[in-house]
């Protein structure tokens, strides 16, 4: 499949549609453009009016594999032709424990994990709120501004992305506070770079854990390695270093969010890799069955001693979920993770120069296929240009390249694992032609 547009976007099936979902279904789904996918191939999705558009979205980096890989599907037809369902709550089956034995064997670091399953990363985000506050006896959580863990009650706790994510929900769950997360080029503290990084943890050190979440109470700090929502941020390794410091000095849990940024997104399979990085607790799903409904909270095995009942899930480890998370595995062992790490590197190297090029492009940053463009309306002052983001967005679609926005202004390029140096280049030139043409 190659990239074919057949006429004006929507075409006349997939405005019918449109207008059909207008009348029932919810309006507080957020559609940055009117895709009606009808079938897709590697990074190819094909509407339902025959135009074949180039994704560099991934399903909004779940298809890690590529849309519909042979072995996936083929790995997902024979489970369901033998067992479908039987719930991991109350019975065995060989799948759910091939499953939790490989996410254990790949987790980062030296460490014994046991595995907990769930549908999605919101439940897997659930789960380790959870395990947290049981392992350690202590309520508070600290997480960071600008940060997306789902949307369910105790996730959306979390969540510091948009008013309106939060907005008409209180109260939320007790407990949670919120700290700076280090945007080093937007430092909240003035400074730069590693400094930057230092400032965010002295803020938790010296402020939060002596004031609203004093340390002998916190259970937890809930971070993602690369900002996913807030922007594609990558802070530097010196946060990291001070982050578990701090963390290890007063007992607190580290729970590092890889739910986009993980299964071999960032050229690694674990983001948290880049900056040798060892969680407690790791909330994982998006990517880990290309497209099947799939959460999972992995953690060290001393701190998983919870009882039975404590928490379970009915369909979290579905036996054909499972499956599917096993060939994808196999997939980003077998050469899918190195892909991204080339592809990543390519795609950075055609970036590059474009702050220089394009004066709306403030930064370019990213590891892996895991990339963001940030948009602004004057370099020097790095002042957003949020409209000009979404226009770009809109101009790639009408091109025939699926992209989405992050953060307040900042486009993200995080194409399936199995693109190609060629698709990399006409997403690049795709871009160069809508960046002209916005201005």
């Amino acid at each position: 499949m190659s990239r074919i547009l057949s006429g004006p976007l929507p075409g006349p099936r997939a405005r019918a549609i449109i207008e059909r979902d207008a009348r029932v279904v919810s309006p507080s789904y957020t559609r940055g453009y009117p895709l009606v996918a009808e079938s897709a191939e590697g990074a190819i999705v094909q509407d339902v009016d025959g135009n074949r558009f180039l994704d560099f979205n991934a399903g909004i980096a779940v298809v890690a594999a590529g849309h519909c890989h042979p072995r996936v599907v083929d790995a997902i037809q024979k489970q369901a032709a033998r067992l479908i369902h039987m719930s991991g709550t109350d019975f065995y089956y060989e799948e759910m424990v091939a499953l939790a034995e490989k996410l254990a064997e790949i987790a980062p670091g030296p460490v014994e994990r046991r595995v907990s399953f769930g549908n999605s990363g919101a439940e897997a985000i659930e789960g380790s709120i959870k395990l947290a506050r049981w392992a350690t006896g202590r309520d508070k959580i600290i997480a960071f501004f600008g940060s997306f863990h789902g949307r369910t009650m105790g996730a959306l706790s979390l969540t510091a992305r948009k008013a309106v994510q939060r907005g008409g929900f209180g109260p939320l769950i007790p407990g949670v506070v919120h700290a700076p997360y280090p945007e080093c080029y937007r430092c909240p503290f003035g400074r730069q770079e590693d400094t930057c990084a230092v400032e965010c943890v002295k803020h938790i050190a010296d402020t939060l854990l002596k004031t609203i979440a004093p340390a002998r109470e916190t259970a937890a700090i809930f971070v993602e390695p690369v900002q996913g929502e807030g922007g594609y941020i990558v802070p530097p390794k010196k946060f990291f270093d001070e982050l578990s410091r701090v963390a290890r000095q007063n007992g607190i849990l580290l729970v590092v969010d890889e739910v986009q940024s993980g299964m071999g997104r960032t050229g690694k399979m674990w983001a948290c890799e880049h900056f040798d990085l060892v969680p407690d607790i790791l909330a994982v799903a998006k990517g880990i069955a290309s497209g099947m409904p799939l959460g999972a909270t992995v953690a060290r095995a001393d701190l998983m001693t919870w009882p039975a009942g404590a928490h379970a899930s009915t369909f979290g480890g579905n036996p054909v979920s499972c499956a599917a998370a096993l060939a994808t595995i196999a997939l980003l062992e077998e050469g899918l993770v190195a892909n991204a790490a080339r592809m990543g590197a390519h795609l950075l190297d055609r970036l590059r120069d474009w702050p220089a090029r394009f004066p709306t492009v403030g930064q370019v940053r990213g590891l892996g296929l895991m990339i963001g463009i940030e948009m602004v309306r004057d370099q020097a002052t790095r002042e957003r240009a949020p409209e000009l983001r979404d226009r770009i967005v809109n101009l790639a679609f009408e091109r025939g390249l699926l992209i989405l926005g992050a953060g307040e202004n900042s486009i993200r390029l995080c194409p399936p694992l199995v693109v190609t140096r060629e698709q990399c280049d006409t997403a690049v030139e795709t871009l160069e032609e809508c960046l002209t043409a916005a201005v």
